[in-house]
């Protein structure tokens, strides 16, 4: 799979060379330019989808690569009109540069690689403190830097990265163009994930609040987990981050001699009050010390304390949490997952897509079912195949080596590492076939008296009285989706049953033959995507409608697809493209 998506990277390359040819292009020129490539990367992703997973990295070894391109990296605010030629022959006299891209958020900014730490300390050497008339400044030296550009600028053509995702709107009608609903899954995951540049991005927000931590932990690690790294991430979504403390430990006892030394060290009442103390420590430096970071909150009497920030240059909503190792351990099981057969991440994607349209998942707290259960409904629902696309939890750990043992607070947490020791079960149904029979699964599975549980693969029944019981893969006594109540499931189940029904319709199955390409009416997963779903499923406004006689619903339907794209998503909010 990794494979496939280098080579759909290059296709974009393509178009990037084109754009910077067109220097009188404006911005929505540029977009429609670039989205014109989802048709050609779903015709390339399409032929590797049934293909065996090649050959992939360790979860572990991607981070730590990741990682140490982020500590050689900078990110610095530019002028609104900038020369690029210009840009980089200033950088480069400090160091090579391996790579760069420029994005928009609350201004330009350019995230540079260079290829070595010993550049970055080369141009910060040539950086000043500014003076600020009537403020005094805070010397904190990061490598968050500003280019002020007092020349001639020249030609101002910038290819710059999205960071956010396309509207509903726009995603309907790329989905209407696609030849069948396989490409429409495939172009819907191409429109929504993380690209490598976000994804870079991201490791270099951690990177940077790392050395405001170092300043008291020089061994810390500023780990991102959840959508970050799990290979789920969608274009807009939180960074989660957590800080790693345990190359502090200094567990290295030289023995033989009968002699050792210890660090003097503060002691606190328990584990959790000594996590508090530690970010409540770091909040207040990011907040007087860290340029960018807004909005700073202490949320330290939660289960799992937090420091909660907007980071301005990037654009991020940041969550900074400690000693949350199981939160690390369930990207890498997503993560492993995800690898292991393309269809997976194509069907998550899409399912979570279609939650979001309709509201069974949602960007604030609150009694919806969140993504990450969501997507562990996907994962058992996969395991459930005859023959099975997934192996089980427990599968994977009876595949891993010594090294991969890991027990995190009694639980056991061990996860196989080298992908290639597992062997798939040589499931070949479509994703259109897996999209039809998830809705038809979730349709009539007895939630009132059964739990998911993908460590085992199995239905067990409820362990406690919760609407919806998914067992956590690693804290088996925790229910990940105990928030959940009885109306968001009926919900839930009603947009399911709805959903299946509209995809046995040769009404929705079919592509119209629209005279322009611009007009053709939603079909098949764009379809499912209409907010006319949700109201023939009596579900609309989150309470319960009596349901329309068939004909009726057919009828709304058709109407629906006669009328273009039938204003889906006109009422979306901000925040559902961030998620």
């Amino acid at each position: 799979m990794a494979a496939c998506f280098s080579v759909c990277r290059l296709h974009m390359r393509g178009a990037d060379r084109l754009l910077k040819l067109c220097p009188n292009s404006d911005l929505q020129a540029q977009r429609r330019l670039a989205r014109t490539t989802f048709a050609t990367k779903a015709q390339t992703v399409n032929k590797t989808l049934h293909a065996a997973p090649t050959s992939v990295e360790s979860f572990s070894s991607i981070q730590d690569e990741r990682r140490e391109r982020a500590e050689r990296s900078v990110l610095i605010s530019c002028p609104p009109k900038i020369n690029e030629r210009k840009f980089l022959d200033y950088l480069s006299k400090h160091g090579d540069i391996r790579n760069y891209f420029f994005y928009q958020t609350y201004g330009m900014y350019a995230v540079v690689e260079f290829s070595s730490k010993e550049s970055i300390a080369a141009l910060q050497g040539s950086c000043t403190i500014p003076s600020v008339q009537h403020e005094a400044s805070v010397p904190f030296k990061s490598r968050l830097l500003s280019l002020k550009w007092t020349g001639s600028i020249g030609p101002t053509t910038l290819n710059c990265q999205e960071q956010l995702p396309i509207s509903i709107n726009e995603l309907i009608q790329q989905l209407s163009k696609q030849e069948s609903i396989d490409q429409q899954m495939q172009c819907l995951t191409e429109a929504y994930q993380l690209t490598e540049e976000n994804i870079s991005l991201r490791f270099l927000v951690c990177s940077l609040l790392r050395d405001i931590a170092a300043a008291y932990f020089p061994e810390c690690i500023i780990r991102p987990f959840g959508s970050t790294v799990n290979s789920f991430g969608k274009l807009g979504c939180d960074l989660d981050m957590f800080l790693d403390l345990d190359g502090v430990s200094g567990q290295n006892k030289k023995k033989g001699s009968g002699l050792s030394l210890e660090y003097q060290v503060k002691r606190g009442a328990s584990e959790r009050n000594v996590t508090q103390s530690i970010l409540s420590v770091i909040a207040e430096c990011v907040d007087q010390f860290s340029p960018g970071c807004v909005g700073v909150q202490k949320i330290l009497n939660a289960r799992c304390p937090l420091v909660r920030f907007s980071h301005q240059p990037s654009g991020f909503q940041c969550d900074l949490t400690a000693n949350n190792r199981v939160a690390i351990k369930s990207s890498e099981l997503l993560f492993v997952y995800g690898s292991l057969d393309a269809r997976v991440r194509y069907l998550v994607f899409t399912v979570r897509c279609w939650a979001r349209v309709h509201g069974i998942t949602s960007g604030i707290p609150g009694a919806w079912i969140t993504n990450f259960s969501l997507t562990v409904l996907v994962l058992f629902f996969l395991q459930q195949r005859t023959p099975a696309v997934l192996p089980t939890l427990d599968q994977l750990r009876d595949l891993a080596g010594p090294s991969d043992k890991c027990v995190i607070e009694g639980n056991d947490c061990t996860i196989v590492s080298d992908l290639s020791k597992i062997k798939l079960q040589g499931n070949t149904d479509t994703l259109e076939k897996l999209l039809q029979e998830f809705f038809e699964f979730y349709g009539s599975f007895a939630f009132n008296r059964s739990s998911i549980n993908i460590r085992k693969g199995i239905e067990q029944n409820k362990p406690e009285a919760a609407a919806l019981h998914i067992q956590n893969p690693f804290e088996p006594n925790l229910n990940v989706s105990k928030n959940v109540n009885a109306t968001q499931i009926e919900r839930f189940v009603a947009l399911c049953r709805e959903s299946a029904w509209l995809l046995q319709q040769g009404e929705v199955l079919k592509r119209s033959a629209a005279q322009s390409a611009d007009q053709i009416p939603p079909w098949g997963l764009a379809a499912l995507l209409l907010p006319s779903v949700a109201e023939s499923a009596g579900v609309k406004g989150r309470r319960k409608k009596k349901r329309e006689p068939a004909s009726e619903r057919i009828k709304t339907l058709l109407q629906s697809l006669k009328s273009g794209r039938g204003g889906a998503g006109e009422k979306q909010s901000s925040d559902d493209q961030r998620h």
